[in-house]
């Protein structure tokens, strides 16, 4: 499956049917007046969340999208019939912008979330709406209303508990794949993960989370160097974020400043989140590297060395994040 997170389109509600103009000429109708109905209603654009969907592949190939145009009115004083409404379904976590006015029109949040994005137009009245006392026989109607016309921006932003963040080959992929079902490709070569990878972690008792983890971030990634910065929007509504950082690399200190120092030029509201810093593939590093790094903080707090690839303080770590997501959620 291809990976698209953006799409522009067009969309275009209904617009509604013009009025009817006619009258009756039974012979049983003594001065048969004007009978001519309404035009129906154009149909609305309606967008829906739908957690089945993880792309947004589909629109990259169709642009347009309208709603149906509501009937004329008939004879008889009869409405014509309303436009159907299209509904247009999107991935879960999508938001939706108008790129006129860059107004967010929707943010589709929560699973089946429907919001109309373009109503169709009114339709418009037949010659019957306008007789009146000194007008027995109105020979005018009104067109419907036009469609409301919308070029917008589709922007997904996967919605998940917990963000992964670190350089290339820091071991993020590898993470997630053995605390969660997720199977990202996993090599050992920078820039192995080339889309955003989606992991359900099952803890004991039903409690479980979603772990998001993205294509490694490299200095002056808020510049668009690299691949990260291409997918930082991912991660920029989880509640935690697990920075990765390589024992193998000679200065993690500087890695987590490195990383910090991205994530703010971003978005400054990245780093008001809950974080934990893990110390990855300590099972490649001697014991005297281990001692340094208890006398170490990151952002107040010591590391949290782990081993993916033979499960050294995993089942630990899964535990960890739990807790500072339910503390997260309290406050």
């Amino acid at each position: 499956m291809n990976f698209i997170d953006t799409a522009a389109v067009e969309i275009s509600s209904g617009k509604g049917g013009r009025g009817h103009i006619s009258f009756r000429h039974e012979k049983s109708v003594a001065n048969g007046g004007p009978d001519g109905g309404n035009g129906g209603k154009g149909g609305n654009v309606i967008v829906v969340a739908d957690p089945q969907l993880a792309t947004l592949m589909d629109f990259r190939y169709k642009r347009n999208y309208h709603a149906e145009d509501g009937n004329p009115g008939e004879k008889y004083k009869c409405t014509g019939r309303s436009g159907n409404d299209l509904v247009i379904k999107l991935p879960l976590g999508t938001v939706i912008h108008d790129t006129t006015s860059d107004k967010i029109l929707a943010d589709l949040d929560t699973p089946g979330k429907e919001i109309i994005i373009a109503r169709g137009g009114r339709g418009g009245r037949g010659n019957a709406e306008f007789m009146t006392p000194t007008n027995q026989a109105p020979r005018n109607a009104e067109p419907g209303e036009p469609a409301e016309e919308l070029s917008i921006v589709l922007e997904l932003k996967i919605l998940a508990d917990v963000g992964i963040v670190g350089f290339p080959n820091a071991g993020k992929s590898t993470l997630i794949s053995v605390i969660s079902a997720a199977k990202p490709k996993i090599a050992d070569y920078p820039f192995t993960t080339l889309i955003p990878n989606l992991g359900m972690v099952r803890l004991a008792d039903s409690k479980s989370y979603t772990v998001a983890d993205i294509p490694g971030l490299i200095e002056g990634a808020h510049e668009g160097r690299g691949l990260g910065i291409q997918f930082l929007r991912h991660i920029e509504r989880t509640r935690v974020l697990v920075f990765m950082l390589d024992a193998a690399n000679e200065d993690i200190k500087k890695d987590y400043k490195v990383l910090c120092n991205e994530l703010k030029k971003y978005s400054p509201e990245m780093l008001k989140k809950p974080q934990i810093v893990c110390i990855s593939k300590i099972d490649t590093v001697l014991e005297e590297d281990r001692k340094n790094w208890k006398r170490m903080k990151f952002g107040g707090q010591s590391p949290f060395p782990i081993s993916a690839a033979i499960g050294e303080n995993i089942e630990e770590l899964k535990w960890k994040i739990w807790e500072v997501l339910k503390g997260e959620k309290k406050n």
